[in-house]
């Protein structure tokens, strides 16, 4: 039965294939798993970087005279 989900071959240097396999045991799951959740964490720190140039980059561009207070908005 074909899977529904799409597929990825990675090529690893035994060093790295190593230390997956001793996070999969573990962690009792398979290397496919613990691949795709080492994925999944690299991905969020990604964002996580991205997203905090973003706001670094908008908090140097903040000007407190331009501002609205809560009654402002909310009023």
């Amino acid at each position: 039965m074909p899977t529904q989900n799409p597929r990825v071959n990675v090529v690893l240097d035994n060093f790295l294939y190593q230390n997956v396999r001793l996070l999969a045991e573990k962690d009792n799951v398979s290397l496919s798993a613990k691949v795709r959740d080492l994925l999944k964490e690299a991905l969020e720190i990604q964002e996580d970087i991205a997203l905090s140039a973003f706001a670094e980059k908008r908090e140097k561009s903040w000007n407190d005279s331009e501002t609205l207070t809560h009654d402002d908005v909310w009023s």
